[in-house]
């Protein structure tokens, strides 16, 4: 059987009352309370999209996220009551694609998942995540993009990305200096507003790594404080 969204959470009744109240929007959602039971639903049902605690009885939702990203190409949202910093890099870092404090607004929540549903039926109909600039390749010969590898070549080097690495490198490239507003890089890259700088944060400093001599001392991606970023590049 086919639903919109599976949340795996093994506070039963919150998420019971969850699923019912995205039922009410039309999004078909099922709801299980351990690893076990969301690895069983995979043998018979497939998702659109997860809500994913991280503490679950039967383990931790860190490591089943990282046995779904083997198999599963599919935005993974982590629903959790650790508030830490380290948690939420850990889970931006495996493969989550955005982090939801408890308690949540059930409002908000419903919010995230239709723009996350509705990104995914876009790049499955591109077959691509995410979509590619107008050319497979753009760039100087410094630095280019190239969307069929999902990489860019900095200075004859050849770099691999991960998909939203990619997507907020595109939307960095395509206003080359000048600066891009935080609001504009949730809007283009994750297609709505209501992600946290937290997020935004990292993925900035996953590039910065793959990119920077010294992601510390950046020359590339530059912060702009209280506006957003700048990638700075040659006018060649």
């Amino acid at each position: 059987m086919h639903y919109n969204c599976l949340i795996v959470d093994d506070e039963t009744e919150l998420a019971k009352m969850t699923a019912e109240y995205f039922e009410m929007f039309d999004i078909k959602t099922h709801y299980v309370g351990s690893s076990a039971a969301c690895l069983e639903f995979f043998k018979d049902n497939d998702t659109d999209l997860i809500l994913l605690d991280i503490n679950l009885g039967d383990g931790s939702g860190f490591e089943l996220c990282k046995r779904i990203r083997e198999e599963y190409r599919l935005p993974i949202l982590f629903i959790s009551a650790r508030q830490s910093d380290d948690d939420i890099l850990v889970a931006l870092s495996i493969g989550g694609d955005d982090y939801i404090k408890k308690p949540y607004s059930l409002s908000v929540l419903l919010a995230k998942v239709k723009v996350n549903l509705k990104r995914s039926e876009q790049l499955k109909k591109l077959d691509e995540y995410p979509s590619p600039v107008s050319d497979k390749e753009a760039g100087n010969e410094n630095f280019s993009l190239d969307s069929a590898t999902m990489s860019v070549k900095l200075k004859g080097r050849s770099i691999p990305l991960k998909a939203r690495e990619y997507a907020l490198l595109e939307c960095l490239y395509k206003h080359k200096n000048t600066i891009v507003s935080k609001e504009t890089l949730f809007d283009e890259v994750w297609g709505d507003s209501f992600y946290s700088d937290g997020t935004l944060n990292v993925h900035i400093r996953k590039l910065r790594e793959k990119l920077e001599a010294d992601p510390n001392a950046p020359e590339l991606i530059k912060t702009v404080w209280g506006t957003g970023y700048i990638l700075e590049l040659d006018q060649a």
